[in-house]
């Protein structure tokens, strides 16, 4: 998500062409995964008569196809009551605090008793990078934007600091934090990534984005890198219209080298796809968070020289982004969004929620949604939520 409106707001790495010119510098690829919640069923790997059972096995079996779906949905939430009823009525896997939510929901506790009530727990998640894009800052939680952080402070201090904020964020409920921007940028500090981005040197993004989401980790909190495969030198804002980068050829060279570092031992990260259409990668008129061929990429490292990603996929705004919701409604968005790969489809509030369960349960008796690819990301989900710990 990306920060021009209301929501403004799921990985980034790269194998840096520039990190052995910087090995007197700390490698920020994050590691030591840490899960989102410290609520956890965990699911071993036990043998029967029938073999073996696989890894979440039991966990898919307990789920209906409607409950799989739900936990494939994070929506934004008006304040407590409104999140408290649509995840009572539908179980979804997640909610969103935006810049129009009731914050009392945070710091009353509301948001992490209604997590803790469910059988599994939500992921809670808020977009917070610093800056000019946060969201908790009435509740204490604020920093520096990115370029001026990676101006003024070194790495370390970087995520001392991230590492402070999560904390705070821990207290108050939330899981995910969908920060840093992995974007390389030279746009002015005001343009929609501008001072979102760390900087428009590769290495250097790769650095302090590392070093940003390794303190989340450090504080229990799951980052997600955006926005894949790169929005740094889009045509615009996504928010408001179609956007096209340069193309593939150009943004391996650039946009996509901080993804090789940051995804060769993520830990528990996610990866949040942008709505860009990328010459040489997507069709003319396809975004990329509805692209198989982008998010297939991400999966394989494949073309662009990275390494296999295998955490959540998140898809940026689906509802409040005309580069996306003037082309579909939500529902056919949502299918899209998850038939591309993404394992999480976002959006922004509650009204369509069973609507759109309604439309997913429809697509898989049409077969236009495989039974099997959203088990998989069902599994994803559990694991990034230490509901299963298994592999």
């Amino acid at each position: 998500m990306r920060g021009s409106r209301s929501l403004v707001a799921v990985l980034t790495a790269a194998s840096l062409l520039a990190v052995s010119a910087c090995s007197d510098s700390p490698n920020y690829a994050v590691s030591s995964p840490s899960p989102t919640t410290t609520k956890q069923t965990s699911s071993k790997v036990t043998s029967t008569s029938a073999g073996p059972k696989s890894c979440g096995s039991d966990e898919l079996a307990s789920l209906t196809l409607r409950q799989k779906l739900a936990q494939l949905l994070v929506v934004g939430v008006a304040d407590a009551a409104d999140a408290k009823q649509v995840v009572e009525r539908e179980h979804l896997g997640g909610i969103f605090i935006g810049s129009w939510t009731d914050m009392s929901m945070l710091s009353d506790g509301s948001a992490k008793k209604l997590s803790d009530a469910q059988d599994i727990p939500l992921m809670v998640t808020v977009d917070q990078e610093g800056g000019r894009v946060s969201r908790l800052a009435k509740l204490g939680i604020d920093m520096p934007a990115p370029r001026e952080l990676a101006k003024t402070k070194t790495p370390e201090e970087v995520r001392a600091m991230t590492k402070a904020a999560g904390k705070k964020m821990k207290a108050l409920g939330i899981t995910v934090d969908f920060a840093p921007s992995a974007d390389v940028s030279d746009e002015p500090d005001d343009e929609v990534i501008g001072d979102r981005s760390f900087s428009n040197d590769p290495a250097v993004v790769a650095k302090y984005a590392g070093a940003y989401a390794q303190g989340l980790l450090d504080a229990g909190i799951m980052p997600v890198y955006k926005h894949f495969p790169g929005h740094g030198h889009g045509s615009g804002d996504s928010h408001t219209g179609t956007v096209r980068t340069p193309p593939l050829s150009e943004l391996i060279t650039s946009d996509l080298v901080p993804y090789k570092t940051l995804l060769k031992n993520p830990g528990n990260v996610g990866v949040m796809v942008g709505h860009l259409i990328v010459p040489g990668l997507t069709g003319p008129d396809t975004p990329s968070s509805i692209s198989p061929a982008t998010i297939g990429m991400l999966r394989k490292g494949t073309r662009y020289g990275g390494v296999p990603f295998d955490g959540v996929v998140f898809s940026d705004d689906l509802s409040g982004m005309k580069a996306i919701s003037d082309k579909f409604p939500i529902d056919v968005a949502v299918r899209k969004a998850i038939n591309a790969g993404s394992d999480v489809g976002l959006w922004l509030s509650t009204d369509k929620v069973s609507a759109v369960l309604d439309s997913l349960e429809k697509a898989v008796e049409s077969k236009k949604l495989n039974r099997k690819r959203i088990d998989t990301s069902v599994l994803r989900i559990l694991k990034a939520k230490g509901v299963i710990t298994c592999t």
